[in-house]
């Protein structure tokens, strides 16, 4: 196995503010957030539960 790679990119699941069902994982770069604690990320993202385009809420950080 190979060393975690170092760089802005930071991975973080998506979870739906409808169904509470976590469908989606993405990353963001966090050299973007200024402010620690400011920014969640929100996307609008399919839920799969619902079966409709609803808002994805930022809920953890992967490592």
């Amino acid at each position: 196995m190979g060393k975690a790679k170092k760089g802005p990119r930071q991975p973080v699941a998506l979870k739906s503010t409808v169904s509470g069902h976590i469908t989606h994982y993405t990353s963001r770069n966090k050299r973007n957030q200024r402010e620690k604690g400011k920014g969640k990320l929100e996307l609008m993202k399919y839920d799969p539960i619902v079966r409709k385009h609803v808002l994805h809420k930022e809920v953890e950080k992967l490592k």
